[in-house]
């Protein structure tokens, strides 16, 4: 039986003919390569030789001991020059009059004048010095014999031999031979290692001065990286700055060119100095040049900063110890001291270091507040910083929105009497709900001043955190009017003007937070409206101005140049609730980070200090209310609570019922459901209990009613 055999693959291979005869080729290996070239071969060890560590470490070497010794003779040279002619002098008078400093030209002149008055004496006094001196050799010569003969006679009395007379003669001739012998001996050696010497010492000078180029220097000194200031570095890197105008004027300085500068002082964790700038040189000039002038003075742009003070034509500059804006602050006070109290009026919050290293605290007393900058910055915990601080006054109320929605104001729970968690279409309509109750509290109190000027409010703060989710919010109402945008339509952009524009002579205040602005998510009338402007890092100069204005970036602020992601929590600040330096118009500052955890302890210390507050999560509308059930649902969980704080909190809960109301109103509802308020540390107060009983016993009045 013969088996099918199925090749599962074609052959590729041409079936071989088995009768044709099998030929083998023999290949010959292939022939060696010849060898490179001898001047192949030549180049290339001479290559590796020249370009090896040790060779270029060699010529480093010899070069750079080299020009220590030529350039440490130009320095002495040149410091005997200084000394022996008044080239000192006339440098700093052309330094003077490049930077228009008359009244130092003329001190220097002056100075100059008495200079050369004193060398022409000192000439004249030598045309007289050779006869004086060859009088006073032989006068000297003369006595010092007379004495020795004296010596002499003295010995030769006492010894009786007249020989002795001359000993002390003889003796001082002897000791005059020795010392020309000891001279003939050395000067020999003398003249040959003198030169040797000299150059040492012209080498020692040069070494000091590092008077070398830059390649040469050993590696630790050519890394310059947090080199000390000192006015030569300064006027080299203003030198340097690519301003034609400033680097004439310091060449015609000469190397006075430190005239220009005022002390350097220490500042914190660097040191500040003054710049004068020559006639030509605008000031803006230097400032538009940053990131070159830090790197002339080796350091990161982010750690030069320059402002403008008051003085004319002058730059003040800051810079910083190299790597110490990296390091972080300490803590705030806030969370160290837990007496820690506040007051709104008076106090100021401690909301961190200047970059001097110096406290930095802000006024909040009526003042609106703004803090913008790129996402992930630290912007709302510079926001709720603040809050935090004010918040151990008992007195502040605080009204809440959170856009953002993370929990990052939950602690507000309880404290807050309105706390308003999300990022949604119907969170910025409570928001702008909230907003607009701050308008009306407003206008409440701005009626009651009318009618009593001496009356004092306490102080709300209302807190929107993500602002720009409510200013880019599409939704509109019944009535076709949009919650969001920048037009008179617009509930939520005119609540907040509202506000700016009276809330603050009777201390209802707007804080905002938010990100990346624009014109759409900023509108300008807003942030205009705010008193304390403040910004993290921005990604352009156009940004910097929506945020600080115009005036204060002229002047030297410029989140723009903060860096995203590493300098979190720095501020450019421009408001005149926190100090800043005479002349200029904005500081930056470090702010202090507060945790989670310890700004709830600090809002559990805040709470301690009030009878208790009931945060609403809303702020509801509504024609047709319970005003009983309303009254119980703002006691909350307090045993008791004051007349006012109800009244004020049924105004919160639902504005169009309660606004108007009054105490008389308060008490008329209690009346009726049997409900009797009482003093208490002379105080009018309701009990809780009270109004549930009551609330209880007309509802069980109700059903039977109904079921009768």
């Amino acid at each position: 039986m013969s088996e099918n055999v199925v090749h599962l693959h074609k052959p590729t291979d041409p079936p071989a003919d088995q009768t044709a005869p099998t030929v083998l080729t023999v290949v010959p290996d292939a022939p060696p390569a010849l060898p490179a070239p001898l001047w192949v071969r030549s180049g290339r060890a001479v290559k590796t030789a020249v370009t090896h560590e040790k060779t270029r470490a060699t010529a480093r070497a010899l070069a750079r001991h080299s020009s220590y010794t030529f350039n440490g003779g130009r320095i002495v040279a040149r410091r005997t020059w200084d000394g022996k002619t008044g080239a000192r002098y006339e440098r700093m008078i052309r330094a003077a009059e490049a930077a228009g400093n008359l009244e130092a030209a003329e001190e220097w002149e002056e100075r100059l004048t008495r200079f050369r008055a004193a060398r022409h004496h000192r000439r004249m006094d030598l045309l007289h010095s050779p006869v004086d001196a060859a009088k006073g050799v032989g006068v000297g010569a003369g006595m010092g014999v007379g004495v020795l003969v004296a010596l002499g006679v003295v010995m030769a009395v006492n010894t009786g031999e007249v020989r002795d007379v001359i000993t002390p003669l003889s003796a001082t001739i002897d000791f005059i031979a020795l010392l020309i012998r000891i001279v003939q001996i050395v000067w020999g050696p003398a003249l040959t290692i003198g030169p040797f010497l000299a150059l040492l010492a012209l080498w020692s000078v040069g070494r000091k001065q590092h008077a070398a180029p830059a390649w040469a220097l050993p590696a630790n000194a050519r890394s310059s990286e947090g080199e000390p200031i000192t006015p030569s570095i300064v006027v080299k890197a203003l030198r340097d700055l690519g301003v034609p105008a400033l680097a004439r004027a310091i060449k015609e300085m000469g190397d006075a060119g430190a005239s220009m500068l005022g002390p350097i002082r220490i500042a914190g964790c660097g040191v500040e100095v003054d710049v004068t700038l020559p006639s030509g040189v605008a000031t803006n000039e230097v400032q538009g040049k940053r990131r070159k002038l830090a790197e002339n003075l080796t350091r990161h742009e982010h750690e030069v900063f320059i402002t403008i003070p008051e003085a004319a034509r002058t730059v003040r500059l800051w810079i910083a110890d190299s790597g110490a804006l990296d390091e972080p602050i300490g803590p705030s006070p806030l969370v160290t001291d837990e007496t820690l109290t506040a007051d709104y009026a008076k106090g100021r919050a401690p909301w961190g270091q200047d970059l001097r290293g110096d406290a930095a605290s802000l006024s909040l007393y009526q003042r609106h507040l703004l803090i913008t900058g790129l996402s992930n910055q630290g912007k709302t915990a510079a926001l709720r910083s603040l809050a935090l601080w004010a918040s151990l006054d008992r007195r502040v109320e605080f009204r809440i929105a959170d856009l953002k929605g993370a929990g990052d104001w939950a602690m507000f729970d309880g404290l807050a009497t309105v706390l308003i968690q999300g990022p949604t279409d119907e969170h910025v309509i409570e928001a702008t709900e909230m907003v607009e109750s701050l308008v009306e509290e407003m206008n409440r109190r701005i009626a009651a001043r009318q009618a009593d000027p001496t009356i004092v409010f306490e102080p709300l703060i209302g807190i929107v955190d993500e602002a720009q989710v409510a200013f880019m919010c599409p939704a509109v109402d019944d009535e076709k009017r949009p919650y969001g945008g920048s037009k008179a339509t617009s509930r939520y952009f005119m609540a907040v003007r509202k506000v700016h524009n009276q809330g603050r002579v009777v201390d209802v205040l707007m804080y905002e937070g938010t990100q990346d602005p624009t014109d759409q998510n900023l509108p300008k009338l807003v942030r205009e409206g705010a008193h304390t402007r403040a910004s993290l890092a921005l990604g352009t100069e156009a940004q910097a101005v929506m945020a600080l204005g115009e005036k204060a970036v002229n002047g030297g602020a410029a989140p723009h140049l903060l860096r995203q992601g590493l300098d979190k929590g720095t501020l450019v600040v421009a408001s005149d609730g926190i100090e800043i330096p005479k002349g200029q118009s904005s500081i930056t500052v470090r702010t202090h980070f507060i945790g989670d955890d310890d700004a709830k302890a600090i809002t559990d210390r805040a709470k301690a200090l009030r009878n208790g507050v009931t945060t609403l999560h809303a702020v509801k509308r509504s024609e047709d209310r319970d005003a009983l059930a309303d009254i119980l649902a703002v006691l909350g969980d307090e045993k008791r609570v004051l007349t006012q704080d109800i009244v004020k909190r049924l105004a919160i809960l639902s504005e169009d019922t309660y606004g108007g109301w009054a105490f008389t109103d308060l008490t008329g509802v209690l009346e009726a459901a049997g409900v009797e308020a009482y003093k208490s540390h002379g105080r009018m107060t309701v009990r809780r209990d009270d109004v549930a009983q009551a609330l209880a016993e007309r509802d069980a009045e109700g059903s039977a009613s109904a079921s009768q």
